[in-house]
């Protein structure tokens, strides 16, 4: 299994301009080519976590989606991030995972933030996806399911690191930094959070706290508080013998998700 380059986009969000954000993330990926294999936005890096649903969704054959097509094509990495997509009259917050062949995988988010509404406007997601890069297996979620540790457990080492796209406020970031670290440990694994910076339209402000947590808990790669982007290095030889040597997950309850 080779290393792995990933890339965290800690960016702000320019409140429902989609187009905008389409050119602010645009500059932001493109410098990247060559330099990585994968590449993360924030949750609803096209419009802030809005719940104007009706006026802001897309489809699958959208100009967002087509956009992420030709940024992954361009840099030649794979590209995570969410987006409002319509389909049979439901709305979702989709992550759409999308390979620089033109494939692409989604999820759509499980556990909807009923403290804002989310959960009166989106319909929730009902199946988890791991997908493949350089050997790696990676587990891809969204903000309010890094509070549900049953949803993302490592089921005799399925996956090798957990992604979380957020809209996480700062005024709960201390939660999000133990959480990171909690998943990470937990399931054995590295985990990568990437939240964005700066005020939404709803007046509630973001700090980022973007980082990469090892299968230790500890911090291999943080943004702060700043519009940063960082791109790690990470090996898969460490938490192999690690796994070796503390198997924790042999000892794991058997349960199934409903």
């Amino acid at each position: 299994m080779s290393d792995l380059r990933v890339s965290l986009i800690q960016g702000n969000i320019f409140w429902e301009q989609p187009l905008q954000n389409l050119v602010h993330f645009s500059d932001k990926i493109q410098v990247l080519a060559g330099k990585t294999d994968l590449i993360i936005l924030p949750e609803m890096f096209s419009t802030g976590f809005t719940m104007n649903v009706q006026k802001f969704a897309e489809t699958m054959q959208g100009a967002t989606v087509t956009w992420l097509k030709e940024m992954s094509d361009q840099v030649k990495a794979d590209v995570i991030g969410s987006l409002i997509i319509k389909e049979d009259s439901k709305y979702f917050n989709r992550l759409l995972w999308v390979k620089p062949e033109g494939q692409i995988f989604y999820y759509d988010k499980r556990h909807l933030f009923r403290m804002t509404g989310e959960d009166k406007y989106f319909s929730a997601g009902s199946e988890r996806i791991i997908v493949e890069l350089n050997g790696w297996k990676i587990l891809p979620l969204i903000c309010y399911d890094l509070r549900f540790p049953v949803w993302a457990r490592n089921r005799k080492n399925e996956y090798d690191m957990i992604v979380y796209i957020a809209n996480w406020p700062e005024r709960r970031s201390n939660h999000w930094d133990i959480l990171l670290k909690a998943r990470a440990i937990e399931n054995q694994c590295f985990v990568a959070g990437v939240n964005r910076i700066g005020e939404d339209g709803n007046g509630i402000n973001h700090t980022g706290q973007s980082a990469v947590i090892d299968y230790l808990g500890n911090e291999t790669c943080t943004l702060n508080d700043k519009e940063k982007t960082e791109t790690c290095r990470l090996s898969n030889a460490g938490l192999t013998e690690f796994r070796k040597k503390f198997p924790v997950w042999k000892d794991a309850d058997e349960f199934q998700v409903k």
